[in-house]
């Protein structure tokens, strides 16, 4: 632990000056080192690691091929996915229909949009399509199914592909190259 040494300090010396003896403290740091580790033991068994999260996705199978009716195109509500964090979208209307494209950031903006176009349509009814493009990145698919999540879109496809008539609008109406 700690020792205190009393030799070697004192006495009468050559000068003839009397000294007094000094005492020197010496502290042993071999008990706070283990107190340490036991400190690191134990905070590294208690921490609780966060697990990652992740969403489910539900596709379909492919083995099975259902013959569903056409989904009116006034239902629809179509999102392109763009660059610079920016989506583009058409509702109610094809890309052949000349419609009006509007454009959105993701987060609020683009939640209401989704909201707003929701509510123009039966529940069991509104779907979304998205269509990423070759501008946008992982992480603006990720926030697109994330704000399907937090507004409740039971139905929602996405799509790979684009239309001809859709690469024409994107190039004309939002000057983008796709």
């Amino acid at each position: 632990m700690a020792e205190i040494n009393t030799g070697g300090g004192g006495g009468k010396h050559d000068g003839g000056k009397v000294r007094s003896k000094k005492a020197s403290t010496r502290v042993d740091m071999t008990p706070m080192v283990d107190l340490g580790f036991l400190l690191i033991t134990f905070f590294i068994l208690a921490t609780t690691l966060s697990k990652p999260s992740s969403m489910t996705l539900n596709v379909p199978d492919k083995t099975k091929t259902e013959e569903t009716e056409p989904i009116k195109a006034s239902n629809v509500m179509t999102i392109f996915l763009g660059k610079d964090n920016k989506a583009h979208y058409i509702f109610g209307k094809a890309a052949n229909e000349d419609p009006e494209v509007k454009t959105v950031s993701y987060g609020y903006d683009f939640r209401q949009a989704i909201q707003e176009n929701a509510r123009k349509v039966a529940a069991d009814k509104f779907v979304v399509v998205i269509k990423p493009t070759k501008l946008s990145t992982y992480k603006n698919m990720v926030d697109v199914l994330d704000e399907m999540a937090i507004t409740k879109t039971k139905r929602y496809a996405l799509v790979d592909q684009l239309t001809p008539d859709e690469k024409k609008m994107l190039k004309d109406k939002v000057k983008i190259d796709v």
